[in-house]
C-alpha cells in the first residue's frame, strides 16, 4: 500500500532579495512585495519537499504539497509539482492573511488535512524565512495527536514507522515513531533536486486544488486572529563606528586602548 505523505510549503518574499528592496507599509503594518522580485518556496520547506520525494523514489509512495495564503504566484507554488509532487493544494482566502498567528495557520492546515483523509506522514521545513516562528509544524501535530520530531536530516520508512537523523549540538541521534508522524526537516537533509524538463511540462498540465475558508467548514473561532500586531518596522542602528589606525598592529592596540580609557570604557 501507498504510503500518504503530506508536506506542508509557505510562499514567502526572497530572503536573498537585497535590503534596499524591503519596505514595510506603516499604516497597515505589512512588508510590501518588491515589484520585481518573485516570491519563492521557503527553503526549509523545499527540503520537506525533497525528503518527501527521497522516500517516494525508495517505495511507492504519494506526495502532497498543502500551503496557505492569500496570493499565489502558481509559478513559484507549482514547483514541487515539477520536482515530483503528485498533487498541489492551497488554501487561499483573504482572512488567511494574519500569517504571524502560528495557531490560526496550523487550524487551517489541520482541517485541510483532515479534508484530505490524513496523512501517514507529514514533513515539514523547521522554520519559515519570514517570520522564523518554527511553530507552526509542531501545532499541528498537537491539533492531529500525531508523534513529532525535529530538525531530521535524513527521514526513512521501515516498517510502519518512521526513522530521523536527528541533528543535535554535537552529531546527530536516530529516532523512531510508529506512523503517522510529523517530521521537520532542516538544509542538512542536502540540496532539494532541480525540476526536470519533463517535470516542469508536467507540473504545467496539472491544476492546483484551491480552497476557501468556505471549502474547509470553519467556524469563526477557527478563522479569526488571536494576535494583534502592534507594530511592525525595519530597526534603525545609530551607531558610528570608528576605524582606529596605527603605523603597526602594536601601535593599533596602543591607539585602541587610548580611545577605550578616553571613552571611560576601561
Amino acid at each position: 500500500m501507498a504510503i500518504k505523505i503530506g508536506v506542508l510549503a509557505k510562499q514567502v518574499i526572497d530572503p536573498e532579495m537585497p535590503m534596499a528592496a524591503f519596505r514595510i507599509d506603516e499604516s497597515s503594518k505589512k512588508v510590501v512585495p518588491p515589484p520585481n522580485i518573485p516570491p519563492v518556496v521557503n527553503g526549509f520547506d523545499e527540503n520537506a519537499v525533497e525528503a518527501a520525494l527521497l522516500i517516494k523514489d525508495a517505495q511507492e509512495a504519494t506526495v502532497t504539497v498543502i500551503s496557505t495564503g492569500t496570493e499565489f504566484a502558481l509559478d513559484v507554488m507549482k514547483k514541487p509539482l515539477s520536482m515530483g509532487a503528485d498533487e498541489l493544494v492551497l488554501l487561499q482566502d483573504d482572512i488567511f492573511e494574519n500569517t504571524i498567528d502560528s495557531f490560526l495557520t496550523a487550524q487551517l492546515l489541520v482541517a485541510a488535512i483532515r479534508k484530505l483523509g490524513g496523512f501517514d506522514l507529514i514533513i515539514c521545513g523547521r522554520q519559515a524565512s519570514d517570520w522564523d516562528n518554527a511553530q507552526v509544524p509542531l501545532g499541528v501535530a498537537e491539533l492531529l495527536g500525531m508523534a513529532s520530531i525535529s530538525l531530521g536530516k535524513k527521514v526513512d520508512v521501515i516498517d510502519g514507522k518512521v526513522r530521523v537523523e536527528r541533528i543535535i549540538p554535537d552529531g546527530y541521534e536516530v529516532v523512531e515513531a510508529s506512523l503517522p508522524s510529523l517530521v521537520t526537516v532542516s538544509n542538512e537533509l542536502g540540496q532539494p533536486r532541480y525540476p526536470t524538463l519533463r517535470g516542469i511540462m508536467a507540473a504545467t498540465r496539472k491544476k492546483p486544488t484551491i480552497w476557501s475558508s468556505a471549502d474547509l467548514d470553519l467556524d469563526s473561532s477557527q478563522s479569526s486572529s488571536r494576535i494583534t500586531l502592534r507594530d511592525l518596522f525595519v530597526p534603525v542602528s545609530d551607531q558610528d563606528c570608528e576605524i582606529i589606525e596605527g603605523e603597526d598592529p602594536a601601535d593599533s592596540g596602543r591607539l585602541l586602548a587610548l580611545k577605550l580609557r578616553e571613552d571611560k570604557v576601561i
